[in-house]
């Protein structure tokens, strides 16, 4: 028969990531196409005491529903975090956890957008956000990342000139793609211009404990005095992302609304998981366990760019990175950047066309996305060897 689906996701297509990646199935192809932790990340002896812990200890309520704004332990502990470390959290907030950050885009769309209205976003941006964003009939509309964040006079002309603008989505740690850092002058600028214009921000920070050098930058959620941040936190990259627990710390009355959502979505996120979680912060030392994430993040992101210099310089522009996972090159305006991929996919890398992350139809880019987190320090080494070999090819 002839299957008819919705408007919602008749225009969808199939993320241009996970299409690239299934040529990483083939153990040759090296893959700079991945966003995956490295595996030396996972704390797994912890993860598998405490599993044995929570089964020896509370069986029933692993194994049973939950609440849906989540296990109140865990609740409580990330807020209590989140506030001490990060000056997260006014009396007007709330927090619930998710399935995965992903969802938090996906709650926060459902809740506040009508089919039509607007969400601003950084171009180049993250590609499950985006198809999340268009899934609901959002017209999104993308302003320029520049090496220092958004530019925030294209913002401001954006917020101008339309009226139905209901958040703007930022990734402003290492963003994904770009690996670019919003500097803290943007950031007060966004939030004033949100402020001005009497538009939300959503700002998705699954990165922001990988940073390997420079300083911290504050939240711009740690700003928010007048309940216009919702504000996205995730374990995945952390502790493990096939955990898939996140959190949401928002203004009650929109928490509320998301809560009633994730209701006819899940339910609640697995309590197991949301336990194991919760023990993890509470019996380890995460922090220590984070700083061994950096340390392993800051020796790989170091070993790709100093090669991109070495093999790559003369070709390709970039913005080293200052934590994050990914690299995003630029290639000379004469070479054609879809090719150029083709090509590495026969020298068996696998990089991402920029194109994929672009916010409306007809952008273009000649930029390309590398991740280092994934790849072995020997297959960062031999994957940018095959791709200076590309460049001697098409330059």
């Amino acid at each position: 028969m002839e299957y008819v689906f919705s408007d919602r996701v008749s225009a969808l297509q199939p993320s241009a990531i996970r299409e690239i990646l299934k040529a990483t199935a083939d153990p040759a192809i090296i893959p700079f196409a991945a966003g995956n932790p490295d595996v030396a990340a996972f704390p797994v002896d912890d993860v598998r005491r405490i599993s044995a812990k929570i089964f020896e200890d509370e069986p029933i309520t692993a194994l049973q529903y939950g609440v849906t704004e989540g296990y109140e332990p865990l609740r409580k502990t990330v807020a209590d975090y989140m506030k001490k470390k990060n000056n997260i959290g006014r009396d007007f907030d709330k927090l619930i956890i998710t399935s995965g950050a992903t969802q938090v885009m996906d709650l926060a769309t459902k809740s506040l957008c009508n089919f039509g209205d607007i969400i601003v976003c950084e171009n180049p941006s993250f590609i499950g956000s985006l198809n999340c964003f268009r899934s609901y009939g959002c017209k999104l509309k993308g302003v320029p990342v520049e090496a220092d964040g958004m530019d925030m006079n294209a913002l401001e002309k954006v917020l101008k000139e339309n009226k139905n603008v209901r958040f703007i989505y930022t990734i402003p740690n290492f963003q994904n793609p770009s690996g670019r850092t919003m500097s803290l002058e943007k950031r007060k600028t966004l939030y004033a211009l949100a402020k001005k214009y009497g538009v939300l921000i959503l700002e998705d920070n699954p990165y922001g404990d990988l940073r390997v050098s420079g300083e911290n930058i504050p939240s711009v959620k740690s700003m928010d005095e007048d309940g216009i941040v919702i504000y996205a936190g995730s374990f995945s990259k952390v502790l493990a992302p096939g955990i898939r627990v996140a959190y949401v710390i928002a203004p009650e009355p929109i928490v509320s609304k998301m809560t009633v959502c994730k209701q006819g979505q899940d339910v609640h996120t697995a309590m197991f998981n949301q336990m194991l979680v919760y023990e993890w912060m509470s019996t380890t030392d995460f922090e220590a366990h984070i700083g061994k994430i950096r340390d392993i993040y800051r020796r790989k992101m170091t070993l790709m760019c100093d090669l991109i210099d070495e093999k790559l310089g003369d070709f390709v522009s970039y913005v080293r990175p200052e934590g994050g996972m990914f690299v995003w090159c630029e290639l000379p305006e004469k070479i054609d950047m879809l090719d150029f991929v083709k090509r590495a996919i026969k020298e068996k890398v696998a990089v991402v066309p920029g194109t994929a992350f672009m916010v409306e139809d007809g952008d273009t880019t000649n930029c390309f996305r590398m991740n280092y987190t994934t790849p072995s320090d020997e297959n960062i080494v031999l994957g940018m060897e095959r791709l200076e070999k590309v460049k001697k090819d098409v330059y």
